[in-house]
């Protein structure tokens, strides 16, 4: 039977987290837990309404790179309230195992109540966990792939979410991280900063979100492009990396083969 992980005990194949003192770091976490926590109740909504339901094409896409196989047990880092988890499951099928990781408590309780209400019996498969993308509690080798979908933009150490997805992935393994293109052609900047302040922000005002999706054109401007995520992916320790824009430049996919 599914289950929901909030921090209640060792987890066979986890590692007790390490103990974190940077106060910084711990704020601005802090900070992005609370913000997910209050969005989650409409998160699914919006997702559809602003993508006008384009997200659930790029997820899949995401999985498919992400090449899980029947049997397998697999990660979704940053899982949210889990659509490619759920997508994972339906790849390693009844014999295979999944995991959804997120640090908020919230939009798991929505991934968990979905999961719930849906008939599919690979879903029973899936175990969501709290727990952070920067410390992933789990053995190294563990898993046969990973997926994270609009969460590496938003942790506070991208070269250690991606260190510890390479730690625990097998060799020859892949991992898929689906998220906004940092686009570096001026008209697709100018592009997806005019639909963030006329149609996403807008929208997210509705829902009484308007400083919760005020972040998102900031946090796109600091992320990292393609090149550079194929970098660093290189850089901590993955073998090969190729990022594909999608979504007519608006979204990037990185996959990377450790």
């Amino acid at each position: 039977m599914a289950s929901l992980h909030l921090c209640l005990g060792p987890i066979p194949g986890h590692r007790p987290p390490k103990f974190r003192s940077k106060f910084r770091s711990a704020r601005c976490a802090g900070d992005l837990q609370a913000l997910f926590n209050r969005i989650a109740p409409v998160y699914d909504n919006l997702n559809d309404l602003l993508s006008l339901g384009q997200h659930r094409i790029w997820k899949r896409m995401a999985v498919s790179w992400s090449a899980p196989k029947e049997g397998d047990s697999v990660l979704d880092v940053c899982c949210g309230s889990g659509d490619l988890a759920f997508l994972l499951s339906e790849g390693v099928g009844t014999n295979g195992k999944v995991v959804g990781l997120d640090f908020s408590k919230e939009q798991l309780m929505v991934a968990s109540s979905r999961q719930h209400s849906r008939l599919m019996s690979c879903y029973k498969n899936i175990e969501w966990v709290e727990g952070a993308a920067l410390d992933i509690a789990f053995s190294d080798c563990y898993f046969d792939a990973i997926t994270i979908g609009y969460g590496l933009r938003n942790v506070v150490d991208i070269h250690k979410a991606m260190a510890e997805m390479n730690r625990v992935l097998k060799p020859a393994s892949k991992a898929s991280v689906l998220d906004f293109n940092k686009n570096m052609n001026p008209f697709g900047t100018s592009f997806e900063e005019w639909m963030i302040d006329n149609i996403v922000v807008p929208v997210a005002s509705g829902c009484g979100l308007t400083t919760e999706y005020k972040y998102l054109k900031s946090s796109i401007q600091e992320f990292l492009t393609g090149k550079e995520l194929e970098k660093l992916a290189l850089q901590t320790g993955f073998s090969t990396a190729t990022h594909f824009e999608i979504g007519g430049g608006l979204m990037g996919n990185l996959v990377a083969t450790r």
